[in-house]
């Protein structure tokens, strides 16, 4: 998608964008070419009973006076009250409007002041964002399915601030793009080895990538990691990635990824309907590879390490067995009571060497951890797990902020008691009640005293049959946005 800024001179032919206020208050180019069609705009609203409510839109098919093919109104509600997030959405709508056109003008004239740049920034990257297709695989297309819009022209009244502003908001697209382009990918495409290979493009960006093999990490002693990729021919990885963006004195921030590449259950086979899905329970692992792009374009004053724990959990005759006991880096014991409870086990060792090799101010961990998650949420929230109020209310107002939701859930005595085992230091299940918390209870063993921690369920957001306001249907994105916003705010500023 080509997206330019320019000053507001509505174009003479073509697709053009009005940005309409409450009230269906027009701006001063609206309302000359309101006049130029000898009022069709007006009438045309009157008679939809259009008033700018925001994200509304309302198109008119080749208003007389004018050579233009269509005018789309797009309600913006109260102008003074569009944040940045509201801009984002807007820009997704105007996308939906248009997308039939090879091009579309974009007239913000309702919006003036010290807002204008920002919201036109927005605006742009939510078109952006709604113009992601995953379509490298398709041979065959029906024309009238497939998005023609190739570039979009914001005409604004700070178009110069509006192109500064936006070098950042499209260093957040890239890194949503190479997220949801990793979980869109089949699986006999990105598996461990391919999925590091992918990640070596961050060097270009400026970011120290390594990759330990399953030598390495046997001699760390990762037998919980390694256990779960030992039915599969694929060879496990863990994928380092550091952006130095930051003080040298100051410790990094870890970021955790979950990076089971496809999850068949193992032993604990999974049933078959639906199974085709756990080729994105690497969500969490992509979410990291994305927010790192992200930090590093926009040049991110932060020093932020992150970590990937990159398995195939499959079941052949090497396969790890329900009742098998492995010794974790820490040297903690774990009776496998269900191999499908496989991502806390990659984590374990995962967030354990983090904290040995890097002294993290806090971690944060994602995965796609629990079918509990969705059933307590739907799609609607992640989950959000934390032994730290602080972190746990900073995570939760920056995906306030970006509209990635959160809602915390409680921890406990009563349910780390649930993962007692006869024969181990634990088991990995628990009662099979509050799986969600039970599964969070099992990451904290492993998180060292004083070290802030959260972890981020987010089975039920990472991918959506039916589409979202800023994605199509399929992968999300969900988290890059998020992380990228509580670095922002916590530790930039």
């Amino acid at each position: 998608m080509n997206i330019t800024f320019s000053k507001i001179a509505i174009p003479a032919q073509g697709a053009v964008v009005l940005a309409v206020g409450e009230g269906a208050r027009l701006g001063p180019a609206g309302a000359a070419l309101d006049k130029t069609t000898g009022g069709a705009l007006t009438r045309a609203m009157k008679a939809a009973n259009f008033n700018g409510k925001r994200e509304k839109t309302l198109t008119i098919v080749v208003p007389g006076g004018t050579k233009l093919s269509r005018v789309v109104l797009v309600g913006v509600g109260e102008v003074k009250s569009v944040d940045g997030m509201a801009a984002e959405r807007l820009g997704a709508a105007m996308f939906d409007a248009v997308a039939a056109d090879a091009s579309a003008a974009v007239v913000l004239d309702v919006f003036d002041g010290v807002k204008a740049g920002l919201v036109a920034a927005y605006i742009a990257g939510g078109v952006l964002q709604k113009s992601y297709r995953f379509a490298k695989y398709r041979t065959k297309e029906e024309s009238e399915s497939k998005p023609k819009l190739k570039s979009v022209a914001i005409q604004t009244g700070a178009a110069a601030e509006a192109k500064r502003l936006f070098a950042d908001v499209a260093a957040i697209a890239d890194g949503i793009f190479f997220a949801r382009d990793l979980i869109s990918e089949p699986p006999n495409v990105i598996y461990p080895e391919s999925f590091a290979a992918r990640a070596k493009e961050l060097a270009k960006d400026g970011i120290k990538v390594e990759i330990l093999g399953e030598a390495a990490m046997k001699k760390l002693g990762m037998g919980s990691l390694l256990g779960v990729g030992q039915g599969s021919e694929r060879e496990s990885q863990l994928l380092v990635m550091r952006w130095d963006g930051g003080a040298k004195s100051h410790a990094p921030l870890a970021i955790v990824g979950k990076g089971v590449c496809f999850d068949t259950g193992g032993i604990s086979l999974k049933t078959p309907p639906g199974m085709w899905d756990m080729k994105w329970d690497m969500a969490g692992a992509g979410v990291v590879v994305g927010l790192m792009r992200t930090l590093a374009r926009r040049k991110a004053r932060v020093n932020v390490v992150g970590l990937c724990g990159l398995v195939e959990n499959m079941p052949d005759g090497r396969a790890q067995r329900p009742g098998d006991v492995v010794t974790s880096m820490s040297g903690q014991t774990i009776e496998v009571q269900n191999t499908d409870a496989e991502g806390r086990l990659v984590l374990a060792d995962v967030v354990w060497y983090a904290q040995q090799r890097f002294k993290p101010s806090a971690i944060v961990d994602l995965a796609t951890l629990t079918g509990a998650i969705i059933a307590t949420f739907n799609d609607h929230y992640a989950g959000l797990f934390s032994n730290d109020d602080d972190l746990a209310q900073r995570l939760t107002a920056a995906g306030k902020t970006v509209g990635e939701r959160l809602w915390r859930l409680p921890m406990g005595e009563e349910y780390d008691r649930e993962l007692k085992s006869l024969i181990a230091d634990m088991k990995n299940i628990g009662s099979g009640k509050g799986g969600s918390i039970t599964a969070a209870q099992f990451i904290q063993r492993f998180i060292q005293k004083g070290v802030p921690w959260a972890h981020l369920d987010i089975a039920g957001v990472v991918w959506n049959e039916k589409g979202t306001v800023l994605s199509a249907p399929g992968a999300t994105g969900y988290g890059v946005r998020l992380l990228n916003q509580f670095v922002a705010d916590n530790y930039e500023k």
